[in-house]
């Protein structure tokens, strides 16, 4: 079991000089049977996703109560340890900045590692700032330097440098220290279930919620003012080359730009040779795709009437400009009275969400799912309030 006093992080700190390589599946299951044993780990990522849709993993980093390791994923082949330790609801694993490594984790394994706690997120609740990375907030917190050097390394490589070694381990050396840190002041201000409810949500959000690509189109909010049938296009443009990403595990720069995309819609070419002029069209979508992209366009030009497509949201109205101000403004003044992020408490996309559940006549406003739980508590039956004072 874990000694009691352990995850001291300077202790860890030496121990990262010299973290120990986990390379056969054998010695991975051996550990993890320990670390199911301990009430927390930490956990990071190294990966790589230069020339690929998917991230290509080059090392998992893990720190227990005496020590950092580096397991080697182009090495272990059952991984079925580690799973079993993600999914251990007696071990806390400890992450910082997470949605990255739970987006590799999701599309390695397909499990998240749970119960989850981001010291990220928990800084925000804490007074710590929004956003802050892992070198501010060790400086902040413990008076540590780390350095950023190896930040754009090739983690592929192997042997990885003792540089990067380092560095890698350094990286969950300190996380738990910054955790029963953050984990104390968590229970002394009451928040403690609050970040549980935002741990939840981020585990629930990691896997991906649009794998045909069909509602891409939807961010395109520039877009909102086309008639239905080029919405459909765009639509069906966009999936297609979401599911083209996939297939050939290219970035989506590879096959259309954004702003290609958009050119497309708006130029709305009917040949081989009007799609040629399309700027920044690479000559060789335009060979093996063309054709495929002008069927969408006509497909949706033949039958404007059957196109059943949900509209973009349009931005709203000019005279929500100032209302928007001073529904910031509120949660600005309650974040502050509680000392935590107001980025945190109160999200933009959540305000707009919130604004859009009224009807034209800007009544029955209802909270979205982001404004319920600690935050309907905190300030989301007070905007609801104020919603209503604007409509007097």
């Amino acid at each position: 079991m874990a000694h009691e006093n352990g995850y001291d992080w300077q202790e860890l700190e030496r121990a990262a000089q010299e973290p120990v390589w986990v390379c056969s599946d054998e010695s991975l299951a051996q550990l993890c049977e320990y670390w199911r044993t301990l009430p927390m780990v930490a956990l990071d990522t190294e990966f790589q996703r230069v020339d690929t849709f998917y991230p290509i993993a080059g090392l998992i980093q893990l720190a227990d109560d005496r020590g950092c390791y580096l397991i080697d994923p182009l090495a272990i082949t059952d991984f079925s340890p580690l799973l079993a330790l993600f999914v251990e609801p007696s071990v806390l694993k400890v992450l910082h900045a997470s949605t990255e490594d739970l987006e590799l984790f999701q599309y390695l394994f397909g499990v998240l590692p749970s119960p989850l706690f981001d010291t990220q997120v928990a800084g925000g609740f804490v007074g710590w700032g929004f956003t802050v990375g892992l070198q501010r907030m060790l400086e902040n917190a413990l008076g540590v330097q780390v350095g950023k050097g190896e930040t754009t390394s090739d983690w592929l490589q192997r042997p990885l440098t003792q540089r990067q070694e380092q560095y890698a381990a350094l990286d969950v050396a300190y996380l738990p220290a910054i955790c029963r840190m953050q984990m104390a002041e968590l229970e002394r201000r009451g928040m403690t279930s609050w970040l549980q409810e935002e741990m939840l949500a981020l585990l629930a959000n990691a896997p991906d919620a649009d794998v045909t690509g069909t509602r891409y189109y939807l961010r395109f909010s520039q877009m909102a003012a086309l008639p239905p049938y080029k919405v459909a296009a765009l639509r069906d443009l966009t999936a297609w080359r979401e599911q083209q990403c996939r297939l050939r595990n290219v970035p989506r720069n590879r096959v259309l730009r954004n702003q290609t995309l958009l050119d497309i819609i708006s130029r709305w070419p009917r040949t081989t040779l009007e799609l040629s002029r399309v700027p920044e069209l690479k000559r060789r979508i335009l060979r093996e795709d063309g054709e495929t992209m002008l069927d969408f366009l006509r497909d949706a030009a033949a039958a404007p009437q059957a196109q059943s497509v949900e509209p973009i949201p349009r931005p709203l109205p000019v005279i929500w400009n100032t209302r928007l101000k001073r529904l910031k403004l509120l949660g600005r003044e309650r974040a502050e009275a509680l000392d935590m992020a107001p980025e945190l408490l109160l999200r933009r996309r959540d305000i707009e969400a919130l604004i859009r559940t009224g009807s034209d006549e800007g009544a029955n406003y209802a909270l979205p799912p982001g404004l319920q739980g600690w935050r309907q508590e905190v300030i989301g039956d007070d905007l609801l309030a104020q919603l209503r004072r604007f409509e007097q």
